[in-house]
């Protein structure tokens, strides 16, 4: 009788187990669900102000009347067709997770009410409300792990934290002006298919943590500096399909500057992404190209098209990239000046010419080339147009290179006669890195692979979809 007793014990303590086990499971599935159920529906009767957490409804319209944190623990997530008008000066500050899911038919905005874009070619910067910063931005802290902008405008953004507001966000000051901010190596952030357009400083400054940015276009990317998509130390993931016009300085840079304590190397995959007019904002000498390695960064990038750029695809020597674990091809590039083709290669820095780029650089360097001397590029000058749909080249009607940093109603879809078409690598080690998780929702989407034409538009209707 005891051994049954005792047999029964066990038996019981078992079931228990494992009925706590799958009970476990089951709350943790509904803790990953639960931003989709409308258990703590955010009403939008009012200004929001302080901490927050829960889900904006679809078609709603939110005003953020002050800064507002998301702490950590908790979630904001919105519903596609979300609109949030932030009023001057507020910002929003992650310590938890932020997903704003958008969908191509029902897009989210983050912007502010009543400012009106200036796309007329050649607007004044110092006027322009989309150098203005009239809020400050969205900002993870860094014990945020998850950040997710899928299908969302995000504008006027960049104005500097300061003094109330900096000290809430870690590694920042009183002067930082980014419009997206993301610090967690161990974190994931994601960006696809999204826009931002204007901005102070950078767009969007990654200082740790594992990304995947697919399918985004930039506008305006900062007053007189800013790099769109700006990485530093321990930074790991993928970038492709991204639309650049007239970012302040560089489309894409990397850095393994800032490397935090335990963080990998800064290690970045980018292809098929297209610059247009970069560059030309950047007061300080020597910068402004439409890719940038540096300080110790390693990665590769290939099938790029870059028009009318400052600087070309810039590899830096002091400090020095990683060039033992950099690798670079198939890039293409045009120049409407002679200026402009001066600098395919920029002076003073270490881009090594690939046989596999366009124009072929052995038509207009010299057979002594060597890395970051001068040269004479009037052979590249107007060579290889790579024929957009609809886009003027050479620039015409003494419009400036530098006026054009809008999409407008340009369109940078390739002709069918495009020189671009075909010209892209598509090999095996050019695979990306995937770092961020698969998930429709609180991931990436899907990882697109390289494409066979150059640019971030394919030819039959891949890629960049905006």
């Amino acid at each position: 009788m005891k051994k049954i007793v005792t047999y029964l014990l066990v038996l019981f303590l078992a079931i228990g187990f494992l009925t706590g086990c799958q009970k476990a499971a089951e709350d943790k599935a509904d803790i990953y669900k639960a931003p989709l159920l409308i258990a703590q529906p955010i009403s939008d009767a009012a200004p929001l102000c302080g901490a927050i957490k829960g889900t904006m409804l679809s078609g709603k319209t939110y005003i953020i009347g002050c800064d507002i944190v998301v702490n950590k623990g908790d979630t904001l997530f919105l519903q596609p067709g979300v609109r949030i008008n932030v009023a001057t000066n507020a910002a929003i500050i992650v310590k938890g997770t932020f997903v704003s899911n958008g969908t191509q038919t029902m897009p989210n905005w983050i912007t502010v009410n009543a400012v009106v874009k200036n796309d007329t070619p050649g607007a004044d910067p110092a006027t322009d409300p989309a150098f203005s910063g009239k809020w400050k931005g969205l900002y993870a802290d860094t014990s945020c792990m998850l950040m997710v902008l899928k299908y969302t405008h995000l504008e006027f953004a960049g104005a500097a934290l300061g003094s109330t507001t900096s000290p809430l966000i870690a590694n920042t000051s009183n002067t930082s002006s980014f419009s997206v901010l993301f610090q967690n190596y161990n974190g994931s952030f994601v960006m696809e298919d999204s826009w931002t357009y204007g901005g102070v400083d950078d767009p969007v400054r990654i200082s740790s943590g594992n990304i995947a940015l697919f399918r985004n276009t930039m506008e305006k990317g900062g007053l007189n500096g800013g790099d769109g998509f700006n990485v530093k130390g321990g930074t790991v993931g993928d970038m492709a399909y991204n639309l650049f016009v007239g970012n302040a300085t560089s489309g894409q840079k990397v850095s393994n500057k800032g490397q935090p304590i335990g963080a990998p190397t800064s290690n970045v995959i980018m292809y098929n992404s297209t610059f247009i007019n970069c560059g030309y904002r950047q007061i300080q000498t020597g910068r402004g190209a439409n890719i940038n390695f540096e300080e110790g960064a390693r990665g590769k990038f290939y099938n790029n098209l870059a028009v009318n750029c400052k600087f070309g695809y810039r590899v830096v020597k002091t400090p020095v990239s990683d060039t033992a674990n950099l690798f670079y091809g198939n890039n293409y590039q045009y120049a409407d000046s002679l200026l402009v083709a001066n600098q395919f290669f920029p002076v003073g820095y270490i881009t090594r010419p690939q046989t596999t780029d366009l124009p072929l650089p052995s038509a207009y360097l010299p057979a002594n080339y060597s890395l970051g001397t001068a040269y004479n590029g009037t052979a590249a000058v107007q060579s290889g147009n790579p024929l957009f749909i609809n886009y003027p080249l050479p620039v015409t009607g003494g419009i400036k290179l530098r006026d054009i940093a809008t999409v407008g109603n340009f369109n940078f879809r390739l002709q069918a006669s495009s020189p671009c078409i075909g010209k892209g690598y598509t090999g095996f080690n050019l695979s990306p890195l995937q770092k961020v998780a698969i998930d429709p929702v609180f991931g990436v989407s899907y990882y697109p692979q390289p494409g066979v034409d150059v640019g971030c538009f394919q030819f039959n209707g891949s890629g960049n979809n905006h």
